[in-house]
């Protein structure tokens, strides 16, 4: 008896260190568990910046921070089924992926950088998985035994939505769903929710919402009764069967319908914006006054540069995709010229299809710009990757002709270590911190140096009294001498060949 008793503890033993044995090992390939609990995404920067007198009055961070998650009070679960219904909420989310090629630090930055959108739309990131196989799987995206490792992840966690770090199908979505038993969403979800929590204007709300509805398009789901189709064939029309009188159209059906005739409004919506926007850079064009694009990858400093540069006093977060609405700010160079600044939408890796077609009248800014100033955060584990991202996106709206300044920004985080790096990656980049004004003087002479430069050289005597001839001159081409003499302003001047007629009559 004695003996079978030993056996038994001997047993039960080698099962407790297989269980603690096979947690070690799950362990090992979570990014996100307790040694990392408190600290930021890495697409974040760890600590929180005073931007200065520079950035103006932020009054709409206090309303974006205004919501706030408690934890503790969760009650929904364990049986979750209607899920696209549930009530908004903060969440606490686990995050999964799946790569095939490339190193595992690519994947980790991949994932981190979801981590960063998940918290910048509102959840607070418990753990994350990473699998590597050739293809995800065709039916949970995971597989099957990594699928119920997660769904034990969800269950110790207390976790109520699961992220992947790319776009599910429908039916990857909905098995996953059965197996973890909380809501699965994806990384374009999660891009989407944050773009409507920050469109403020009306044509950004439009675009949103229109990005949004073409993605749930394809994901519209029912229940019950909901899901029944009309009959087709033979008892397809009225009086031709049993089962052929009904109601008509099934409510998944008239979801349809009432979708595509909301796109259709809102596609008409923000064409009849295109007018105005295209007025006020007619007007700018008439009097020739050049564009200056701020490109770049979101969170690397854009809307601090231009509220460096002009005081414009736009929004300035740690967060991704805080500004979406183009913010066009003048600006003069340091001979006189005038020009414009414009803040545009940032970039993502794996953008959705939806917000570049959505966001492309916002993008005509950086197509329709002299010369486009990239700026990329030099701070960024991955900085090589946001350049491609930022100009595959460049090109795709017709832009790869423009001259371009490459900026690393946040300059006064990076070490002269990463800066030989970044030297090596792009040689001819400027080094500029939009918070400490470092290089800032040495992107304006880049910027001044070139836009378009006028090209007919005049010599013009203007009477005193035609001082607006004068201030013209200054705004719209070069002055490099002026002279008083006693029939007026001697003026040595470049001005643009379209100009060359009004002041012929002042010529010596």
């Amino acid at each position: 008896m004695t003996e079978r008793t030993n056996i038994e503890e001997h047993t039960a033993d080698d099962v407790v260190a297989r269980v603690l044995a096979t947690d070690d090992s799950r362990a090992a390939v979570t990014l996100f568990g307790a040694d990392t609990q408190g600290r930021r995404a890495q697409a974040l920067q760890a600590q929180e910046t005073d931007g200065g007198l520079h950035d103006g009055d932020q009054f709409d961070r206090e309303e974006r921070a205004a919501l706030r998650r408690v934890s503790g009070l969760s009650t929904e679960l364990e049986d979750v089924t209607e899920v696209e219904y549930r009530q908004l909420r903060l969440e606490n989310v686990v995050l999964i992926g799946v790569y095939s090629q490339g190193s595992l630090q690519d994947a980790e930055n991949s994932l981190r950088e979801l981590a960063a959108l998940a918290e910048t739309a509102g959840a607070a990131v418990l753990d994350g998985l990473l699998q590597r196989r050739p293809h995800p799987d065709p039916s949970t995206y995971l597989g099957r035994g990594k699928a119920q490792e997660l769904a034990g992840i969800v269950a110790s966690l207390g976790a109520d939505t699961v992220i992947a770090d790319t776009e599910l199908a429908p039916s990857q979505r909905r098995a996953l769903e059965d197996v973890v038993r909380v809501k699965v969403i994806d990384r374009t979800a999660v891009i989407l929710d944050i773009f409507s929590q920050h469109a403020k204007s009306r044509e950004g709300k439009a675009q949103v919402e229109l990005a949004q509805l073409e993605y749930l398009l394809p994901r519209l789901r029912g229940w019950g009764e909901s899901m029944s189709r009309q009959a087709g064939g033979q008892v397809g029309g009225a009086g031709a069967g049993m089962g052929s009188r009904g109601p008509g159209e099934t409510k998944i059906e008239l979801d349809r319908r009432r979708i595509h005739s909301r796109m259709a409004k809102l596609r008409k919506q923000i064409a009849g914006f295109k007018p105005a926007r295209e007025a006020k850079r007619a007007n700018r064009n008439r009097n020739s006054v050049p564009s200056v694009a701020i490109a770049g990858y979101t969170n690397a400093g854009k809307s601090s540069l231009l509220n460096r540069v002009t005081k414009a006093g736009v929004l300035v977060e740690n967060a991704l995709f805080a500004t979406l609405d183009a913010t066009v700010r003048r600006s003069v160079t340091a001979d006189g010229r005038l020009y414009t600044l414009a803040d545009t939408v940032g970039f993502v890796r794996n953008l959705p299809h939806q917000l570049v077609e959505a966001f492309r009248s916002t993008l005509e800014e950086v197509a329709d710009s002299d010369v486009i100033l990239h700026v990329v955060d030099g701070s960024h584990p991955d900085p090589a990757s946001q350049l491609a991202t930022v100009r595959d996106v460049i090109g795709e709206v017709g832009a790869r002709d423009i001259p371009e300044i490459v900026v690393f920004n946040k300059a006064d985080l990076i070490p002269e270590d990463d800066r030989l790096v970044l030297r090596g990656l792009e040689p001819g980049a400027i080094f500029a911190s939009a918070r400490t004004g470092e290089g800032i003087d040495e992107v304006l002479a880049a910027i001044a140096r070139l836009l378009p430069d006028p090209s007919v050289e005049v010599e013009l005597v203007v009477p005193y009294d035609r001082g607006d001839l004068i201030s013209a001159l200054h705004e719209r081409g070069r002055v490099l001498e002026t002279a008083y003499v006693e029939e007026g302003t001697r003026v040595k001047a470049r001005i643009l060949p379209e100009y060359q007629a009004a002041f012929e009559p002042f010529a010596v």
